[in-house]
């Protein structure tokens, strides 16, 4: 048994869609979770500049006495090796590795899409991980830069003009590679499924990050004696380097439940 909370960073709001996740099949777990909204967006960002950011947030979650840290965050995920997370002193998973595996194994023809952030999709690390999987799979990425603005300035209806018509642009060339499996490989995403899956004609395997990595920690914790053991009453409290309200208010569009109350500022230069 291990009462101490789980820990999870994201540059902004997408990691949410892995708390909510988290809370599904952990509801007796609590967690410390910390957005990055002063610096975001990391997805545009040097790999170093990602790499120093994310060290900054492992170490305010370490600070909390988290019992493993989740980056649930695809840019972070996809830049971080073994090697920057090996002395956090604490269990470490991003969201690249499990959303490997469940699409490596999903897939009928091998032909796998990815979307996310521009880091992500240069960075290479869904590829290197799906072939390390299965090496025969041929992987396609493409970046959908917008994507992340417009989820967090709640351009997120089945019916907004605006995201379908960018949805379109970024997702019609996949109908030319015949995937049959596509990873929606930046946790923002998920809140515009609906979205994508429409101008996807629902022709493909959808793997969302948040549910396989959420999955990925509750086995890990159960195996490793680290569960709280609580059925039911786990808690959540919220950091972010920026403006309360605007989180709080995102925040509902994410959870479906108001965040009032458990939202702390957190300066950046404290980090």
């Amino acid at each position: 048994m291990d009462k101490r909370p789980i820990g999870v960073f994201d540059s902004g709001l997408g990691g949410l869609t892995v708390v909510k996740e988290l809370r599904k099949i952990l509801p007796g777990e609590d967690i410390i979770y910390f957005g990055d909204t002063g610096r975001v967006p990391y997805g545009t960002r040097s790999r170093e500049t990602i790499r120093r950011y994310a060290a900054q947030d492992i170490h305010f979650l370490c600070s909390h006495d988290v019992k493993m840290v989740v980056a649930a965050c695809g840019t972070v995920s996809s830049v971080l090796t073994d090697k920057d997370v090996q002395d956090i002193g604490v269990p470490y998973t991003g969201v690249v590795r499990p959303a490997a595996q469940e699409a490596a194994s999903l897939s009928q023809n091998g032909k796998i899409g990815v979307i996310g952030t521009t880091a992500t999709v240069h960075s290479g690390a869904y590829g290197k991980a799906i072939r390390g999987i299965r090496p025969d799979a041929a992987v396609v990425g493409r970046d959908c830069p917008l994507f992340v603005p417009l989820v967090e300035n709640g351009q997120v209806g089945r019916d907004n003009e605006i995201t379908r018509l960018t949805a379109k642009m970024y997702l019609e060339p996949f109908f030319k590679e015949n995937i049959d499996t596509l990873i929606l490989g930046c946790t923002h995403y998920p809140i515009i499924y609906d979205i994508i899956a429409d101008v996807m004609q629902y022709a493909v395997v959808f793997v969302d990050p948040g549910q396989v990595t959420a999955r990925y920690v509750s086995s890990y914790l159960m195996q490793n004696g680290l569960s709280s053991e609580k059925a039911q009453g786990g808690t959540c409290h919220y950091y972010v380097s920026d403006q309360l309200d605007t989180f709080a208010d995102v925040a509902g569009i994410f959870l479906g439940e108001n965040v009032d109350g458990k939202v702390e500022y957190v300066s950046v230069d404290t980090l």
